[in-house]
């Protein structure tokens, strides 16, 4: 259906014209309805079922900032050049789709200051994507009482009744000042002001699903944040869906044809190897004490760890698909379908065997609510994994990424959840200290880098996945120089096995970049940009030093005083 141009061009907006008639109906007092019954409606907040923080066992629902359509919130409130740009470029692009449903010039210019003006109070109450790195400030459980009380312009015990959820009782509200924020604007706003906001968003999430007038919208506006020159090709595009919304079941057929077993053993070897190596690292600290240690080596033997695909696949059967329908009617199916998903989890144990990433994805993850890292299919190809290449391009690219989730276990936000995967505290005051002075450190020799022009990298936003980088490194390292032990050492192509390790990392990152989306990445992505998880990194790390001979005076080199070690 996604790759039937000549229907999608045909039907243009229908499929979303009757939801927007609805949308424009709607009175004041059932706004919370539309939220919580029409799929398709980014409105506001998030809600979902997690497991509880401080009882990681079980299952919570959880309340969250959103609502934004430029997704995050420096985006309204900063003045720069590029800033400016994407958001007279979010105008272009509201104007745009409203004139696509049929609104007129007076209609499209009061859409877009209605809706410009609701995000940008959103986005002045929202927290920052600094604060956002703070667990403990995100997990504020009330009761729906509470709720009621405090914000009672917000009838969250009808949005869950609504949903089939009779039962909830607490919630664990993320932002509370962004709670506040949505009960003043659910109050003071206008109908007509609150009925385009919910319509910008509702067919934002359909653009992608319509003729190519609504997709060549979304591109334009791609084009202003991220700087893409041209549209991904239609298959691609159409394949995505699926991807996104079956992934297990695409992850099925993948895994059938790319992955042996014979890599899930190479890997169940090598993330032994690791741990023994980071066991290792964990007990050579000179910063922290022996009681803390200990925890720590708990921690780390309790990891779970996730190969390849999951050994129960998901049923997907409950989703119908009807050619007869539009295709935005059939992906508004799939996504009721994943959201019920997530629901019907409220209240119940954690299931633990869940993976949250399908088999096919090139990444990998730590979830610090379960202590687990899983390594998905996809990312066990080259160049990050070669069952046939030598062990020091293995060991200095998956096994850097095995590293680097073993790390997150103990970074600044995995460091605050002890081995059962709860919020609890089991450092002493005095290594919490001594992390929090290194982390510090770390930070500021990230902010001190300009990614382009005037613009700095953010040290405190990327702390986490740096501490990652460098542990994932030197734990490697570590793991590699133990496995050589007894075996003959030899050059390949004149490069020594050291040198083979850090060239395979640094392989691994090489990228063509944009400026527009160096800019985009440095304001989201909690990553660091490639060039600097090789090149900042490296340079606090005295084994690649000594594998290149890099001497005071070289582009690399870094004095001891300066470097940062932190695992």
């Amino acid at each position: 259906m996604g790759l039937d141009s000549v229907r999608l061009n045909k039907e243009g907006a229908t499929p979303i014209m009757n939801d927007v008639k609805t949308i424009n109906n709607t009175k004041r007092a059932d706004i919370i309805d539309l939220m919580s019954n029409m799929i398709g409606v980014n409105a506001f907040f998030g809600t979902g079922v997690d497991a509880d923080m401080m009882n990681s066992n079980m299952n919570t629902m959880y309340w969250q900032q959103g609502g934004l359509g430029l997704g995050d919130r420096d985006y309204y409130l900063e003045n720069s050049e590029n800033i400016v740009a994407v958001r007279d470029a979010y105008k272009k692009y509201l104007k745009t789709i409203s004139a696509l449903i049929g609104y007129s010039e007076t209609e499209q210019n009061r859409f877009v200051e209605n809706v410009m003006s609701i995000e940008t109070a959103l986005a002045k109450a929202a927290m920052t994507r600094e604060e956002l790195r703070n667990p403990m400030a995100s997990y504020n459980p009330m009761t729906l009482d509470q709720i009621t009380t405090q914000f009672p312009n917000v009838d969250l015990r009808r949005y869950f009744k609504n949903q089939g959820l009779n039962n909830v009782d607490i919630v664990v509200v993320g932002q509370p000042k962004s709670f506040a924020a949505v009960d003043s604007i659910m109050k003071n706003a206008s109908e007509q002001e609150l009925r385009d906001y919910i319509t910008a968003g509702y067919v934002s999430t359909a653009a992608s699903y319509l003729s190519d007038d609504f997709i060549n919208a979304e591109f334009e506006l791609s084009k202003a944040v991220s700087g893409v020159q041209q549209l991904q090709p239609r298959w691609k595009r159409a394949l995505s869906v699926p991807n996104g919304m079956l992934g297990e079941a695409v992850g099925q057929l993948y895994v059938e044809k790319y992955f042996p077993q014979s890599s899930k053993d190479k890997m169940l070897e090598l993330v032994n190897n690791l741990k023994i190596a980071l066991g290792q690292h964990i007990d050579n600290l000179t910063w922290m004490s022996d009681a803390t240690k200990a925890k720590a080596q708990e921690k780390l033997a309790t990891f779970t760890v996730k190969i390849g695909f999951p050994d129960k696949w998901r049923d997907y059967s409950g989703i119908t698909i009807d050619p007869k329908k539009s295709y935005w009617e059939n992906i508004k199916a799939a996504i009721k379908f994943n959201v019920d998903f997530n629901l019907a989890d409220y209240g119940k144990p954690v299931d633990r065997d869940r993976w949250y990433m399908p088999p096919q994805t090139v990444n990998a993850y730590y979830s610090p609510l379960t202590n687990e890292i899983c390594f998905p299919a996809g990312i066990l190809q080259a160049p990050f994994f070669n069952p046939d290449a030598d062990d020091a391009e293995n060991y200095g690219a998956i096994g850097v990424v095995i590293g680097h989730e073993m790390t997150h276990g103990f970074d600044d936000q995995g460091r605050q959840f002890d081995k059962d995967g709860n919020l609890k505290d089991w450092w002493t005051a005095e290594d919490a200290e001594a992390f929090n002075k290194l982390a510090d450190q770390l930070v500021a020799q990230f902010d001190e880098i300009i990614v382009l022009g005037d613009t700095h990298a953010n040290g405190r936003f990327t702390l986490g996945e740096n501490i990652a980088d460098q542990g994932g490194l030197r734990v490697a390292f570590t793991a590699y120089q133990n496995s050589l032990k007894g075996k003959e050492r030899k050059d390949i192509d004149g490069f020594t096995p050291e040198q083979r390790f850090y060239l395979s990392y640094a392989n691994v990152w090489a990228a063509n970049i944009r400026d527009e989306e160096i800019l985009s990445r440095t304001k989201t992505d909690p990553h660091s940009l490639g060039r600097w998880r090789v090149n900042a990194t490296l340079r606090n790390l005295q084994p690649f030093f000594d594998a290149f001979n890099v001497k005071e005076g070289d582009k690399m080199f870094r004095s001891v005083n300066d470097r940062v070690v932190i695992w």
